[in-house]
Parts: C-alpha cells; structure tokens; sequence
C-alpha cells in the first residue's frame, strides 16, 4: 500500500486536502471519488499541505493546472460559476486571484466566459478563447476544455523534453568556455613572464596565443560591451519581418529536419484540437499561423489559407508550399478523403513528435562529440604552443 496526498472539492465548492492510502494511483483516484469529492489534485508521498500545486503555481500562471481544474469541476456537474468561485479560492496569487474574480464577475454580470477570457490577452491567448467560444457555441464547453487540456499536456511535454535535451550541450559549452578563458586569462601570463626572461624567439602559434592573452587581460572589459552590443542589434533586426525571414530560414536550412518537426507537430495539433472542439476550418488555419514560431513557415500558411479559401483542398495548398514534409501531406489528404480530417492530423502531429524526440536525441548525440572534439583541439592547440615555446628556449626538439 503507498500513501497518497490529494486536494478535492465538494459539490458545494468547499476545498479539502487529504491523505489516502492505495494499492496504486488509480486505486486512489476512485477512491476520492467514490466518496462524494471532485479530485483536484493528487501526489504520492507529498504531504498534504504541500500538495497544492495549485491553480497558478505561486506567482507564476499555469495555463495548464487551470485548464485541468476547470475541466474536472465541470465534468462533476458544477455550473461555470461555481467552478470559478472554487478556482479563485485555492489560488495562491493574489494577481491571478483577481483575474479569475474578474472572469466570474464578467460571466455573473451576463458575459460569456470566452468574451471574460478575453479580456485578459496577457493569460488567455487567442487560440484558447476561440475554442472555448466555439464549445460554448455547441454546448460542449467541458469538452473542448479536455482538448485544450490534452494539446496544452503535449505542448508541455514537447517543451520539457526538448529543453532537457539541451541541458547538457550547454553545460559543455559553458564548461569549455570557462575552461579556456581561465587558460587564457591565468595560466598563459605566468608563462609569459618565462618566456620573456629567455629572451628566445619563440613560435609563431605561443605568440599569437600571448598577444591572445594580453588583450583579453587589457581589454576584458570590451568583450561584454561588444556582445551586449551585438545582442542589441541582434535583437532588434530579428524584431523585423525581413530579419525573422532570414533568421528562421537559416534554421530550416541548419537545423533540417528539427524545425520541420516541431513546426509540422504544432500545426497538426492545434489545427486537428480547433477542428475537433468546432472551430470552422478557416479561423482554424488563421490560429494555427499564429502559434508558428518560425516565420517561414507561418507565411506559408498565409498561402494555405488563401488557397483553401479558393476552394482547394489543405493537402495541395500544403504541398504547394514546399515546406512541410511529404508524410504529413499524405496523410492530410487521406483525412480529407475520408473524411477524418481532426483526427488524422492530430494522430500526424503525435507521429511527428515521437520523430521530433528521436530527430533531437540524434541531434544531441552528435553535437555532444563534436563540442567535445573542439574544446579538446582548443586546448591541445594551447598546450602544444606552450611546449614548443618551453622546448624551443631549452634547445630540446619537439
């Protein structure tokens, strides 16, 4: 048996925090609800008031914990207003407990909830207030808040593995940085004190690695100027259309595969999530654009907009664009023959995800050796110029 730790709520609303033991989570989870409560939240092992990773996570807003909540308040039969009044209870943030007072007052004053959401662009993007105005629209309300609950799960899940992967290639590269900035900055001065009082010609590489040295030791100051510098400029030219034009399609063009991906697994989902909660096809596609990171590609669904507004169907507008890869566009087009579409996209972003993982995994497998191939010829192009400046003042061949 293990200890669970959970938070429900009542049918009146009233919030409770419990400790429950199980033979497995599941176990655990029907016993909560056998017992009259909406589960909320569950944890092993965590004490129960620590359980509460509530509905906005301390100051930061957690879409996803809110979508979640809500959705499991409704599917217990609780009234819209009954399930925020119990949200802007157990909200740790004062911030976000006043966005949430501000939707109920909104929706109790005549409002629609996706009109409240709405207002509050900074939490709510457009994408989540659409398919929420289209539940309401078609009574599903807590069925489109499952969808937004699923894609938001992918997304984070897409996120999280991605910002792993690339944990411990930026590790590396700050530890090689480091590594050779201390060799340049410490060790090779001392260095250069012997070999002055030698008084030998020395290499040609030890003398660019001295004069290196020096002016890294003068001028340090300048290296954190010139890269604030260079961000600034950086920064406001990928501000630009034209420079996220040619930033984002050097990213196609270094990155490949990775890019295509990502973008063709966000396309899929959030186009197959709009459709599948009612969302009429083409303010579908105008949403889909406008969560595409990657300029290029959010231009060519200018394209597929167009053309499908033409009366074309989406897996030619998509191959027209010569962008997205050829499996996705054939398997858009059996959706459409079939009459599948939602579906079929939302299964091609899952299979362009699970590639995505394995695309990344190779990506890191090999930018791991290679980092570690330059930071080991770095610093043997350094210890080989110290050894033939010491064996050069000694008279001893290298």
């Amino acid at each position: 048996m293990a200890r669970f730790s959970y938070k429900a709520a009542s049918a009146a609303g009233k919030i409770t925090n419990g400790e429950i033991d199980a033979a497995d989570e599941t176990a655990a989870i029907a016993a909560v609800k056998s017992s009259g409560f909406i589960l909320l939240d569950i944890k092993s092992g965590a004490p129960a008031d620590s359980v509460g990773k509530h509905l906005f996570g301390g100051q930061k807003y957690d879409l996803l914990t809110f979508t979640t909540e809500l959705s499991s308040l409704l599917n217990a039969g609780l009234p819209l207003d009954r399930a925020l009044t119990v949200l802007a209870g157990i909200s740790e943030s004062k911030g976000m407990r006043r966005t949430v007072e501000s939707i109920l007052s909104s929706v109790k004053g005549g409002s629609s909830f996706s009109e409240a959401l709405r207002l509050h662009p900074h939490v709510f993007p457009k994408l989540y207030v659409n398919m929420v105005r289209a539940g309401e629209a078609g009574g599903v309300l807590d069925v489109v808040l499952d969808n937004l609950n699923q894609f938001l799960e992918a997304r984070k899940e897409l996120r999280e593995h991605i910002t792993s992967a690339m944990i411990y290639p930026s590790i590396l590269v700050a530890a090689s940085v480091a590594s050779i900035t201390f060799l340049m900055y410490y060790v090779l001065p001392k260095f250069s004190v012997i070999f002055e009082d030698a008084g030998s010609a020395l290499p040609l590489s030890t003398r660019a690695l001295l004069s290196a040295s020096g002016y890294i030791r003068g001028y340090w100051w300048l290296m954190p100027v010139i890269a604030i510098v260079f961000w600034l400029v950086f920064r406001s030219y990928s501000k630009t259309r034209e420079g996220r034009l040619q930033l984002d399609s050097f990213k196609i063009k270094f990155l490949g595969g990775v890019v295509t991906k990502i973008e063709t697994a966000r396309f899929c989902r959030t186009l197959g999530t709009l459709l599948t909660s009612g969302v009429p096809l083409l303010p579908a596609l105008k949403n889909s654009r406008e969560i595409m990171t990657n300029e290029v590609m959010a231009a060519a669904l200018e394209h597929v907009s167009r053309d499908v507004s033409e009366g074309k169907s989406i897996a030619m507008a998509l191959s027209k664009t010569g962008v997205f890869p050829e499996l996705a566009i054939s398997m858009v087009q059996v959706g459409e023959e079939t009459g599948q579409l939602a579906e079929m996209l939302l299964r091609v972003a899952a299979i362009y995800e699970k590639f995505l993982k394995t695309a990344i995994k190779r990506l890191t497998s090999i930018l791991e050796p290679v980092l570690i191939l330059c930071m080991a010829v770095i610093t043997g192009f350094i210890v080989v110029s110290m050894l033939s400046a010491i064996y050069s003042i000694t008279d001893i061949p290298l």
